[in-house]
């Protein structure tokens, strides 16, 4: 997957659109992440001890990365990304600036 943990991304469409997350979590299995503050969904939590009250949490879940668009931390703009092999190593690159990140 182009898109790793710890990237900040910006989504393309649904309810969030043109809202900026950060990936807490990535499913290459299933192609999907979870970032924060995106697809935010509401959760209703019983007390779990006597006297203690039930709260609605929200929680972000997963879309799929297709829908998720990377922002490149060298030039801040939304981009697509390629590879570049640096030695052994394939790092990722931004296709605005050309600049190569991990």
């Amino acid at each position: 997957m182009k898109i790793h943990k710890g990237d900040t991304v910006i989504m393309l469409h649904g309810k969030d659109r043109k809202k900026k997350g950060r990936v807490i979590k990535v499913v290459p299995k299933s192609g999907k992440i979870v970032a924060e503050g995106l697809n935010l969904v509401t959760k209703h939590v019983k007390a779990k001890k006597q006297g203690q009250k039930g709260e609605k949490v929200k929680l972000p879940r997963a879309i799929p990365s297709s829908i998720a668009m990377l922002i490149c931390p060298k030039c801040g703009k939304q981009t697509r990304v390629g590879y570049d092999l640096v030695g052994e190593k394939k790092l990722r690159k931004c296709k605005k600036c050309s600049a190569t990140f991990e």
